[in-house]
Parts: C-alpha cells; structure tokens; sequence
C-alpha cells in the first residue's frame, strides 16, 4: 500500500503532537515517599504539589463533588493536587451517613486518579479519637481499594483542636498499623495539636516505626496570629527531621473570612516555595466569606469565569497557573 507525501507527513505530525503532550503530574512523580524531613518522589526530588481543597463534603460545598469540578481544576487551575475534605461529625457527615459520604469521595478520588494528579483522602475531622473505630473502618476501605495507586495520599486526622500530642499520636497509631495491613508505602499524613499548628510538638517526639509518614502543617495566611511565630515553629520541627505538608492555607483568617492581605499571602507563599513544600489551599465553594474561591450561585459543574471568582480565586488561580506550569 502507498501513502502519500501528504499523509505520512501528516502520520508524522500526528506523532510528534503525541509525544510532545506534557506529563501529568503523577507520571512526572511517580509514588511518593519520605526520605529525610521531605516527601520526595521520582529522582528523590520535592515534587511540590500544589493544589485547591475541596470544602467539607457538606452544606454548601457538597455540591462541588463531581468529576467535572475536578476536571475544571486541572484544567483551568492547574493543580497538581485535590483534597477531598469528608466531613464526620456534622449532620449528614460520615458518622450518620457513611454511604453518601464513601459515594462522594469515591466520585472525586478516581476522578482525581484518571486526570493523573494527586488527591488527599481527608478524614475532616476535629475530634478524630473520639472515632477511632469508624476511622479505621473507613481507612482499611480506602486503603484496600487504593493500595499501591500512587496518586492517593491517606490524611487521617484533619485539625486535632484541644488534644496534646499524646492523645493524638496514640490516634494516629493505630490508623496507620490499619492501612499499612493493605497499603504498604503510599504516604500517610498525620495530625499535630492546635489546629496542626504545634508541628515542633510533633517533631520532639515522632511516630517510629513506619515508613512514608509526613505530619500536616496549617495556617491562615492574614491572620495576625498565623505570622513569624507560626513560622517558625515549622522550621523549628523541619530542623528536627520532621517532614511537612501544608494540607491547608488559606488567604484570609482561621475562621475562614476576614481579611485578604496580599503581602502577607505573598509572604507564606514565598515560604512554602523557598522550603519546597507541597500545598493545599482551601476552599472550593460558593459560601460568601474570604477563603472561598467562588462568589455565590457559581455553577456546580465547574466552568467558572474569572467574574464568578472572588478575589481568593482569583489570586490562587493566578498563583496556581504559574507556579505549575
């Protein structure tokens, strides 16, 4: 059979346009692991996700979990990570209606999965020991249907609030032995006190004995109480050996609105990318307060405009779309 000039050349181009199609950043990564006080992946190198949290899979925010949301992301935001945030205690959350709950997440993991970015499985939950029993149950599901899928990152304890560090190492003990009866080396992100504040608590006396653990760090970027200090109690803890994912930030305070300071946002950005840290900012939802990324009535399938963001959205869309390209 003969092929035209024409044809092979368009043969040819056709080729060249498929292996020039950029990675995703899972195959960029590959399984991720910790060596040292970092989460490293292909190569031994930081890969430095970043990406946007998914709001409580309640209220207002449930409606947002749905591929189509998770493929806007990727999509228009450029993450290179999701956190899908399950909520527990409230009405409606795991506790009382785990089936809704586990379909939700579901959704949104595997979409996360075919779109080849990471996702954080989010146990949201402020009083997490309390629950042990329905985490580890919840975890040993998860970790069974996702053992050895390199995008799926287990956070087991979302913000202990009042508890010390021995009640929530004790906590996150016993979740960990669980997923590690089925998943063996995909990362693990444990809790620290204070709202995971208190990462060099953590640091002065880890969890031993597993490997792939990381221990989650938050702040509200203009919060005046999340400044230097803050700061310095993770570079204190990473100074210790202990490893950092900031599994959520946001622009305005920790009550979720309040002010936007753009220097002072600036500033903690400037930070997680002068330590290499992977990051999450919160949230995906119409709610009307600071940190939420869209005003109220966006649509629900994604395909926002840049007048259906606020201005949180479009400051993260901004940074996103840079720093990941």
């Amino acid at each position: 059979m003969k092929i035209s000039i024409l044809a092979a050349g368009m043969l040819l181009c056709g080729s060249c346009l498929m292996a020039q199609q950029p990675k995703s950043p899972v195959e960029l990564n590959g399984a991720l692991q910790v060596e040292g006080n970092q989460m490293v992946g292909k190569g031994g190198l930081p890969p430095q996700l970043r990406g946007i949290s998914l709001s409580w899979s309640l209220w207002q925010g449930k409606k947002y979990y749905n591929p189509e949301v998770v493929s806007w992301l990727v999509k228009d935001f450029h993450i290179s990570l999701l956190r899908a945030s399950m909520g527990v205690e409230p009405k409606g959350g795991y506790l009382a209606n785990n089936e809704e709950q586990l379909r939700l997440m579901t959704i949104v993991i595997d979409k996360a999965i075919s779109e080849g970015i990471y996702v954080l499985v989010d146990w949201h939950d402020h009083n997490a020991e309390k629950h042990l029993e329905e985490s580890k149950a919840f975890f040993a599901l998860m970790a069974q249907k996702y053992s050895g899928v390199p995008n799926v990152i287990y956070e087991i304890f979302n913000e202990p609030a009042r508890q010390n560090w021995e009640m929530v190492k004790g906590y996150s003990v016993e979740v960990i032995k669980t997923i590690r009866q089925y998943d063996k080396k995909n990362i693990i992100v444990v809790g620290s006190p204070k709202w995971d504040q208190d990462v060099d608590v953590a640091a002065a006396d880890p969890i031993r004995g597993f490997d792939n653990l990381v221990y989650s760090f938050h702040f509200y970027a203009s919060d005046p109480n999340h400044q230097e200090k803050l700061r310095a109690k993770a570079e204190a803890a990473m100074k210790l050996g202990l490893p950092l994912f900031v599994t959520e930030w946001g622009v305005g305070e920790s009550n979720g609105n309040g002010e936007f300071n753009l220097e002072k946002s600036n500033r903690w950005v400037e930070w997680m990318e002068g330590n290499r840290l992977s990051w999450v900012a919160w949230n995906v939802t119409d709610k009307n307060e600071t940190t939420a990324i869209m005003l109220p009535g966006a649509p629900v399938a994604g395909g926002w405009s840049i007048e259906q963001l606020t201005e949180s959205g479009k400051y993260l869309r901004e940074k996103l779309s840079k720093l990941n390209k």
